[in-house]
């Protein structure tokens, strides 16, 4: 599944899945502008592609590459949980929606929200979920969501 999304100045974006030569385009980069993200090494980078590409349509990792710059400037990704619930029913997970903090404004992480939750309907889920911070929850209602309940969390170390 790809998606072409025209920007600004009728620059093309596309939409599409993580490839193993991204990770020289910036991704890893891209996700410290997220979270922590320790450097990781190219033989750790393939062998995490290929775990992940072992799911298939059950963990999808999506990108969007400045065709002008050769750089990966958003991501986000969804994986499917199977449930016995709701005759045994699937939900999409969104997680890691970042945009590169010079890309921002040009509705790159709707386009990738919007990539995530069609993929999680074009696989028969139910529903899709995220978590997210407060300073986000007008970001994601534009994107169709609304809030429900609590997220809570535990850490390891």
């Amino acid at each position: 599944m790809t998606s072409n999304i025209a920007g600004e100045g009728g620059e093309r974006f596309l939409v599409r899945r993580l490839q193993i030569a991204d990770k020289e385009k910036g991704f890893i980069e891209l996700l410290k502008q997220l979270s922590i993200c320790d450097s990781v090494s190219d033989k750790e980078f393939e062998a995490r592609f290929q775990e992940l590409s072992t799911y298939g349509d059950d963990h999808v990792i999506c990108v969007i590459e400045d065709d002008r710059t050769g750089k990966i400037i958003a991501t986000g990704s969804v994986f499917v949980e199977k449930k016995f619930l709701r005759n045994c029913g699937k939900v999409g997970h969104i997680e890691d929606v970042v945009v590169d903090s010079e890309a921002r404004g040009l509705k790159l992480g709707q386009k990738i929200v919007d990539f995530l939750t069609d993929h999680s309907r074009s696989v028969g889920c139910y529903k899709v979920i995220l978590d997210c911070n407060a300073g986000k929850k007008a970001f994601y209602e534009k994107c169709g969501f609304k809030q429900k309940e609590i997220q809570m969390v535990m850490y390891f170390d």
